[in-house]
């Protein structure tokens, strides 16, 4: 396992940004099997989101994604999300959303051996980075086969007009609107989750397989809810799941497991 980490100038971002990555390339040879034939194959791709107050370096750090990446060969990139919730700030000229959407994509599939099929290319995250996931994965639908979103906080259901004074015990109504701009126009644009799946389906074009987790014991829980019925009401195929947990490491550590199981046993074959 190759582990990365590269700096380089993002235009989308207007600055340099770093970003860690995961690269199966070095695999042992295993006798009987073709070391050629699976070092021609290129890789699949995860783009793995932290949450809010994390860095690139938390997937590394509190999980197995690491063996998950070699025991699939799949190649995980994770970029930092600065608590901005993976959407853009055109104030500020910092796209986060382009980002990783869309630049990320392009970028790393100049630099390393990877698939360039959308069935092969996936993006998921936790909590902020859930929502990250979830919003890029629809609004960049064309690039991404899959999206996994565990414990996602889907905020345009709790702060969609939320007036001055509004806090949710994390953040309050000048981060939110700091972020997301004018909360009386969060309903309909392009940082709600909804109003993307419905621009999809009008479109014709292809919505990514999602998968979502929540803990039954998450503050987040009811936003998950709400996002899987919607799904549901729009006939949008999704594998949703709740066991006892809370939002935290042990939680995520567990459903990454299952989420790379779910891709693995839903993608096409190789060819």
């Amino acid at each position: 396992m190759a582990t990365v980490q590269v700096n380089f100038f993002s235009k989308s971002m207007r600055r340099e940004v770093s970003f860690n990555a995961l690269l199966p390339v070095d695999l042992p040879v295993i006798p009987g099997q073709s070391e050629t034939a699976i070092q021609q194959q290129p890789l699949k791709s995860l783009y793995l989101l932290n949450g809010y107050s994390g860095n690139q370096w938390d997937w590394i750090t509190f999980t197995r994604i690491r063996e998950l990446a070699d025991r699939y060969r799949i190649a995980v990139f994770m970029p930092a999300g600065e608590n901005h919730f993976y959407v853009d700030d055109e104030d500020k000229g910092e796209l986060y959303g382009q980002y990783v959407g869309q630049e990320l994509v392009a970028f790393t599939r100049e630099l390393f051996p990877l698939s360039t099929r959308r069935e092969h290319t996936f993006i998921g995250g936790l909590s902020m980075g859930g929502y990250g996931a979830i919003r890029n994965g629809l609004k960049y639908a064309e690039h991404f086969g899959g999206i996994i979103a565990l414990s996602s906080a889907i905020l345009p259901y709790k702060i969609a007009n939320a007036e001055p004074g509004y806090s949710d015990g994390i953040a309050d109504y000048k981060y939110f609107t700091r972020v997301f701009g004018d909360l009386s126009k969060l309903e309909g644009s392009d940082k709600d989750p909804e109003a993307l799946v419905m621009q999809l389906k009008e479109s014709g074009a292809l919505i990514p397989n999602i998968y979502m987790a929540c803990g039954t014991e998450d503050f987040l829980l009811d936003v998950n809810q709400r996002f899987r019925d919607f799904l549901l009401r729009e006939h949008v195929p999704v594998t949703y799941t709740e066991s006892a947990g809370v939002h935290n490491w042990d939680f995520w550590n567990d459903y990454i497991t299952l989420a790379l199981d779910w891709l693995a046993s839903n993608e096409p074959s190789e060819q």
